[in-house]
């Protein structure tokens, strides 16, 4: 993992300076993602800025999140660390929305509203101190199944790792030294009440969407399997297809010259 640590250190480097920024803002959520992106960003000598940003978590995730913090200080002088506590402001809006938390259409909405809030605060940060948003979203959730929130964890102005497997990304960790309460975690993105893990929201583990989506690279369908397999392609063409939005860019509805201007045909 070496190279590869060296190869994403480098075009964060690059990247960063190419585009005039200072370093890199990283949301820290206590998880193998958002700790090894941190890393990475740490060791391109530029500025970093990691915040925590707690909605009503599970003490558990925000400790391992306050202990890698604590390790990048003890490793890193560019540095930087903020928590910001936006549990109050959630609370405000599920007030103003009205919102009935035991409909499950409005809980899966207000999931995703944590994970947009925590952009906003990335963002605002950002902007203060000239610094880029460093996504955390690997390959199989990025352009797999599509496990993340639009203009959520999806809004980020660059994505270090997203050509990286889950699985990879546990070597890489390995690799950088990231401790190993991080990388033992059951991973799980934090936004829910009862803290289900992504196991649970996906109905399938990380290596078994990996291998789903390996065979789909190939060209390979859910009907080629029988048994498990054939179930786990099902699992993945279902969340695919289902949060293909995400993976494309915003449609633009392009209108002919001949309707925009048809005199100047």
């Amino acid at each position: 993992m070496l190279r590869v640590a060296t190869y994403i250190t480098q075009w964060l480097k690059d990247y960063a300076q190419s585009a005039g920024s200072k370093g890199f803002v990283v949301g820290v959520s206590g998880g193998v993602d958002s700790a090894t992106v941190s890393v990475l960003c740490a060791r391109t000598g530029l500025d970093v800025l990691v915040i925590t940003m707690p909605i009503h978590q599970e003490a558990s995730q925000l400790k391992r999140a306050t202990n890698h913090i604590n390790w990048l200080h003890e490793h890193f002088q560019n540095v930087r660390s903020l928590s910001v506590d936006l549990t109050d402001v959630f609370d405000s809006l599920v007030s103003a929305f009205n919102a009935d938390t035991s409909d499950s259409l409005t809980s899966l909405s207000l999931a995703n509203t944590r994970s947009r809030l925590r952009m906003l605060t990335l963002y605002y940060h950002a902007q203060i101190f000239g610094l880029l948003v460093a996504g955390t979203g690997n390959k199989v959730e990025d352009f797999g199944v599509g496990f993340y929130t639009k203009y959520g964890d999806g809004g980020v102005d660059l994505s270090p790792i997203a050509d990286l497997m889950k699985s990879e990304v546990y070597s890489l960790a390995r690799y950088l030294g990231i401790n190993s309460e991080i990388i033992e975690a059951e991973p799980t993105d934090g936004l829910w009440h009862d803290n289900r893990t992504d196991e649970q929201q996906l109905g399938a583990s990380y290596e078994q969407m990996e291998w789903a989506m390996k065979m789909s690279e190939k060209g390979f369908k859910a009907d080629d399997f029988e048994g498990e397999q054939k179930k786990w392609m099902e699992i993945y063409e279902s969340h695919h297809r289902r949060n293909r939005h995400k993976m494309i860019p915003i449609p633009v509805c392009k209108i002919p010259d001949t309707i925009k201007n048809p005199h100047n045909i």
